[in-house]
């Protein structure tokens, strides 16, 4: 063999090598027997509100009075009066008129209005935020016998009575 050969093959044997290393290693699946399994509880706060609705009363304001009927009712008067006596006394009198007449004409128009608003009942709704705690399951912490070794790992569900493994047998490396 030349010089140029024995580089080359042995070039490919040392590039080989860590394949012959991979080739060597094996996985298989095996079960482990469960010891402890122990659930991950956090709390976590999900604020709600609560309402509810009261009653208040409230005080209506007075609706206003009418003042068509003192005008009328005043004129009405006035006239009336008028007609009544003569000289000075038939200016008092159609003052006097005009003044009754006005006070029976606002009575007249505002008799069924009346003189407060009164009180009403309101619905009046208050709310509040409430803290609600909900305790979640967030993982497993599971203890396991492997071949007479104890190992914990934490999983995202309870295995039950035996855990399934991926074991890889591997060489030491120096």
């Amino acid at each position: 063999m030349n010089l140029q050969a024995k580089l080359i093959a042995s070039v490919l044997c040392v590039g080989a090598l860590p394949f012959a290393a991979q080739a060597q290693a094996a996985d298989f699946e095996d079960f482990g027997r469960v010891v402890r399994v122990t659930p991950q509880v956090e709390q976590i706060n999900r604020p709600r509100q609560e309402c509810r609705t009261e009653y208040v009363q409230v005080q209506q304001p007075a609706p206003q009075r009418g003042v068509g009927g003192a005008i009328i009712g005043g004129l009405i008067g006035g006239l009336s009066g008028n007609q009544v006596g003569g000289g000075t006394g038939r200016s008092v009198a159609t003052a006097a008129g005009a003044i009754a007449g006005a006070v029976v004409g606002d009575r007249v128009d505002n008799a069924n209005t009346p003189n407060s608003g009164g009180v009403q009942e309101q619905q009046v709704k208050q709310c509040r935020t409430v803290d609600h705690w909900e305790s979640r399951t967030s993982g497993y912490e599971v203890t396991y016998d492997y071949r007479g070794r104890n190992y914990t790992s934490v999983m995202s569900y309870d295995p039950g009575e035996r855990v399934r493994l991926r074991v890889v047998v591997e060489p030491m490396q120096r």
